[in-house]
């Protein structure tokens, strides 16, 4: 246990804590060679698994510092975008700035140098470590045409008003299936989100409404404790009422559910899977530490650190 992670959760329980712990960075997407990064390995891995033409709709779960893992798909051609967040960390000067070292990127076809990130997708792109054969020169003139790129800083400035055939609608918070109009999204996205959504069951049910018939997601989620305890997933050996401590009233942390509770909620709200991965991890604790709640979990659950799913609505 860290004495840490107990004494935030206990904080949290005191009036007037958004001072004591304020809202700050989730990490990454302030970054645009990392959104630039993560939305071609989605978009790559993806097309090797029958997505065959750039999405029109798209939205992302958990955006965080920036919109900018959007905004790359917009320069890739998608035309709308949704945003979904609990908390509102983004803002339209941070994303102009995204923006800007994004068309850089893709202006230049910047290669995706490897870096010993997971999935290993670089295996399906080039000799110059480019998705050419999914944004070809002729698509990349199109997506980056100035005026196009002109709506899309329009859209930046007013979020949810359409400029051209452009729109970018950043929704804080989100809760229910409410804010997209059911069969409007051909592609949804997250990168290590849904393990912090509360409530992943309702979440799947909101997801499969707003796809199209035969509309896709893929999902990289993250098992490990996100320095909650010493070993990497020594979260499972806290008691339920640490647990509710160590949590306290944040408005996320982690939803603790294994790789196999995602699969099966996914497949109970009408999804088949089409790619599965999962990478596995050593050094973490072992069952005898487990708490009651998660003795009888299945070892490969146990030793789970990472997945990604790609999966279809039906």
């Amino acid at each position: 246990m860290t004495i840490r992670a107990v004494a935030k959760g206990l904080l949290t329980f005191l009036p007037g804590t958004h001072r004591v712990l304020p809202v700050g960075r989730t990490g990454g997407t302030n970054s645009a060679r990392y959104c630039y990064g993560v939305w071609l390995k989605h978009l790559t891995l993806l097309w090797q698994n029958n997505l065959r033409s750039i999405p029109d709709t798209l939205a992302e779960l958990g955006p965080g510092d920036s919109l900018g893992v959007g905004l790359a798909a917009m320069l890739s051609g998608v035309n709308h975008y949704y945003a979904l967040d609990v908390v509102r960390y983004s803002n339209p000067d941070k994303n102009h700035r995204v923006l800007d070292e994004l068309i850089e990127l893709f202006g230049s076809r910047s290669k995706l140098l490897p870096t010993g990130g997971w999935p290993d997708f670089y295996r399906y792109l080039g000799t110059d470590l480019f998705p050419s054969h999914i944004l070809t020169g002729d698509l990349l003139q199109a997506s980056l045409a100035r005026e196009r790129i002109q709506h899309i800083r329009n859209a930046i400035k007013d979020s949810g008003q359409h400029t051209g055939n452009i729109t970018i609608r950043y929704i804080v918070p989100w809760s229910d299936a409410s804010p997209i109009a059911a069969d409007m999204v051909d592609v949804i996205i997250s990168q290590s989100v849904m393990e912090h959504v509360s409530n992943i069951d309702a979440a799947y049910r909101c997801l499969y409404s707003w796809l199209k018939p035969g509309g896709m997601m893929s999902h990289q989620i993250d098992f490990k404790s996100h320095g909650l305890s010493k070993k990497w997933n020594g979260f499972r050996a806290y008691s339920e009422l640490l647990w509710k401590i160590i949590a306290g009233k944040r408005t996320y942390l982690l939803n603790r559910q294994p790789v196999s509770v995602h699969i099966a909620l996914m497949e109970k709200n009408g999804f088949d899977i089409v790619y599965h991965l999962k990478k596995s991890r050593e050094g973490g604790i072992q069952r005898r530490a487990l708490s009651p709640t998660w003795r009888e979990m299945p070892e490969d659950d146990l030793m789970c650190s990472s997945t990604f799913i790609i999966a279809q609505k039906h």
